[in-house]
């Protein structure tokens, strides 16, 4: 990235007309990696998770220990990178998949609380420049609803994050109730954050390499949102926000086939899950769905999909640190795209639903 290091055109302070406030960035905390690689060498670790982390916490690669260094540190090396790439603020969330593979309820819930504690620390010594998202351990609801609470009254958060399944298992179950209960309690949007697919379905991923970022976790993540959408999750909690990165993990691109099929199998009567909505799926996209642009720095993908959701409802985010790239934040910057607009784009739409 040495483009970054020497280009003093990206600049902090909203000269440009408007700050730039990245919304889906990621740390790690030492006890966090340490019992990936801990589960990566036991053989604990499901096929997905042994992809990713057996790659990211044990390649001497470039790549991988630079993401390391930049995952682990939430000081001067971070504020650094901000700074050469133009990023005002930054969102944090504990990385994927958090501590949602452990088997251990007490340990997931140790390494999820001191994160959480660790990063209201990191974000009380720079409160201008980072914003805390809480970290939870879905497999125990009844601790994740208490942590929630825990986050946005005592520790500062403006969001919750969930890196898709847990342990194979999806938020639409009624057993993750209270932490939808929870959510709607404190009036903060959740965070639908990619993992690697669960053994049900890795196999075709993996096998061609397909099943991290390039398209596994944008396929997986994608179908919790609808799974979560079609089971009524709007209906019964009509405040609620969910976000999802990475473009909508291309959801956005489908409205139009998911809501004709949609309606044929309500019709059809061919599935007993599938009963009627208040509203399309595409309607929920414009009324409880938020995207960022995540990895996807792409000026086709980020008009359509104000086009089709509505400009307040998509917003910047970089993916720090595994897609750095100051080029990106350029070709955002010379969108074409009316002051105000960007301005809600880079802006006001995260102020807003973040409650910043």
């Amino acid at each position: 990235m040495s483009d970054i290091a020497t280009t003093a055109d990206l600049q902090t302070g909203g000269g440009q007309g408007y700050l730039r406030i990245a919304t889906e960035e990621a740390f790690a905390t030492r006890d966090q990696i340490e019992v990936y690689l801990r589960m990566v060498r036991d053989g604990t670790a499901d096929l997905g998770m042994t992809s990713l982390w057996g790659f990211y916490a044990q390649s001497p690669s470039e790549r991988a220990t630079q993401i390391i260094e930049r995952l682990l540190d939430l000081g001067d090396q971070r504020l650094a990178d901000m700074d050469a790439a133009g990023i005002d603020k930054a969102v944090l969330a504990l990385t994927s998949p958090g501590v949602q593979p452990l088997h251990a309820l007490e340990e997931a819930r140790r390494i999820a609380g001191n994160a959480n504690d660790c990063l209201a620390e990191r974000c009380a010594a720079h409160p201008d420049r980072f914003i805390g998202m809480t970290a939870v351990a879905p497999q125990d609801p009844q601790w994740s609803a208490h942590e929630i609470l825990r986050g946005a009254t005592q520790l500062g958060f403006k969001g919750v994050q969930i890196n898709s399944h847990t342990q194979g298992r999806y938020l639409d179950e009624p057993y993750f109730d209270p932490i939808f209960r929870a959510l709607s309690e404190v009036g903060q949007p959740l965070y639908i954050h990619p993992g690697t697919p669960p053994d049900s379905m890795i196999a075709p991923l993996l096998d061609a390499g397909l099943d991290g970022a390039i398209y596994g976790f944008g396929v997986e993540t994608g179908m919790h949102l609808l799974r979560l959408i079609t089971a009524g999750i709007f209906d019964r909690y009509p405040d609620l926000q969910i976000v999802v990165g990475h473009m909508g993990e291309a959801l956005p691109y489908w409205l139009y086939r998911l809501d004709y099929m949609h309606q044929a199998g309500i019709r059809s009567q061919r599935y007993e899950r599938m009963r009627p909505l208040q509203k399309t799926i595409a309607g929920y996209f414009r009324s409880n769905v938020l995207v960022t642009c995540s990895g996807m720095a792409w000026e086709p993908a980020i008009q359509f999909a104000r086009q089709v959701m509505g400009e307040d409802r998509v917003m910047y985010a970089m993916d720090y640190p595994y897609q750095y790239e100051a080029d990106e934040v350029r070709a955002l910057d010379a969108m074409n795209l009316s002051p105000q607009s960007k301005r809600k784009f880079f802006q006001t739409n995260a102020e807003r639903w973040f409650n910043l």
